[in-house]
């Protein structure tokens, strides 16, 4: 491994390297070193004393490797829930080997982690000493399984369905997929065969029978149009989206969100919301409610296919006007100043420093920001604060058991900039 000079070579395809494995870090991933080289690890807990297989030399930086041997394990290990999903098997459950607490506290640690080295949020903030990330309550019932009611399949030369395995376009053929929810009939989708090169999409609608999709066209003429109903504290709202559009994928996720948000935004009648990257209106509709017909609420959305959703949804609330277009580009060319709340769900990359800006220029008393990545919200969060926000609450929810993924709703309000 480390030639006399000091120089650190790559081990051959068959050797493992023995370390101890650090701290958990965004992605997934544990980071450690083997003779002064960072190594990203994946299937690992902290602590552990474990034999990996370097999967990914490439990088000048750093290694990736996979743990294929445990020689002394964390308390937080269990059986992986989902073994192809485990070394050289596919994406999408990293974690199915750390136990569901042991997951809440992962999550923490690398949301904490984002937020002090990223965002640069003081170690003793008591935001970050008594931060919690909270489960939902069925996600315990059922150790964390069947809680997707969308996902994706592809399908390899012999009509086999699977997944890509980790970081390659090599298809794995799946026996099961136990993320999945019960009504997606995932035994029945894996077990026939299908076209080679197909694109699988199965949804599970909460108002309406399964659907099914295969490169984009509904599988025995079925609908394209999916019935969603969301309740929160005895109010419900219902939704007309797309079958192949963007939904939030676990049972419990659009009350959760919608009930965190509407908590967070602190709503009164006639207020004037700014909703960034509204999607088909999961969060528009239930803001609109909020501020009533004397308020307004501007909702700003790039994709074509969601706008439709979205005017379809919100139609008979005249006080929502819906702006289609980029979202830096429609905050730098239509008229939404004056802002009282500004709620915005972007995806993964983040807002980013422009839009950032953008938004804080209307000088809202409030900023919802709803988070899928930890590190992106800490680099705006750090924006936000050269701008004179300040993080003032934050409400991680672990929306995606047995992956690294965690959903964070997080306050900002004007305050004295650092």
């Amino acid at each position: 491994m480390t030639r006399p000079n000091g120089a650190v070579t790559m081990p051959d395809s068959d050797e493992l390297i023995e370390m101890t494995v650090g701290p958990a870090v965004h992605g997934g991933h544990c980071l450690s070193r083997v003779d002064g080289r960072v190594v990203f690890v994946r299937h690992a807990l902290p602590g552990e004393r474990i034999r990996a297989r370097v999967t990914d030399s490439r990088r000048r930086g750093h290694w990736r490797a996979d743990a294929v041997e445990i020689l002394d394990g964390a308390p937080e290990r269990v059986d992986s829930v989902w073994p192809e999903a485990g070394p050289g098997g596919v994406g999408g459950g990293e974690l199915a080997h750390v136990s569901l607490d042991g997951q809440l506290s992962w999550k923490r640690d690398v949301l904490v982690d984002a937020l002090q080295r990223i965002g640069g949020l003081d170690t003793q903030d008591p935001l970050m000493t008594g931060l919690r990330v909270r489960g939902v309550a069925e996600d315990r019932e059922r150790n964390g399984l069947g809680y997707r009611t969308r996902i994706e399949l592809v399908v390899d030369d012999h009509g086999r369905a699977g997944m890509f395995q980790h970081r390659t376009h090599t298809i794995a053929p799946l026996r099961a997929m136990p993320l999945a929810a019960e009504v997606l009939g995932v035994p029945e989708l894996l077990t026939r065969t299908w076209r080679p090169g197909a694109r699988i999409d199965a949804v599970a609608p909460s108002e309406s029978d399964r659907l099914v999709l295969i490169d984009g066209v509904p599988l025995r003429g079925g609908r394209r149009t999916a019935r969603e109903r969301v309740e929160v504290d005895g109010r419900s709202w219902r939704y007309r989206v797309a079958a192949e559009g963007f939904w939030q994928v676990h049972q419990q996720a659009p009350a959760t969100l919608v009930g965190a948000v509407l908590e967070a935004a602190q709503l009164q009648p006639g207020e004037r919301v700014l909703d960034l990257y509204s999607g088909s209106g999961l969060l528009t509709v239930p803001l609109a409610d909020a501020v009533g017909g004397e308020g307004t609420v501007d909702a700003v959305e790039s994709d074509e296919r969601a706008v439709k959703d979205a005017r379809r949804n919100v139609h008979d609330r005249p006080q929502v006007r819906l702006h289609h277009g980029p979202v830096h580009r429609i905050m730098q060319s239509e008229q939404l100043a004056d802002t009282d709340v500004v709620v915005l769900d972007p995806p993964r990359a983040g807002a980013g420093e422009a839009v950032v800006e953008q938004l804080l220029r209307t000088r809202p008393r409030r900023v919802v920001y709803v988070a899928c990545d930890p590190a992106a919200l800490a680099r705006d969060v750090a924006y936000a604060r050269e701008h004179g926000y300040t993080l003032t609450a934050l409400d991680p929810i672990d929306l995606f058991p047995h992956t690294h993924h965690v959903e964070t709703v997080a306050v900002l309000t004007p305050g004295t900039g650092e």
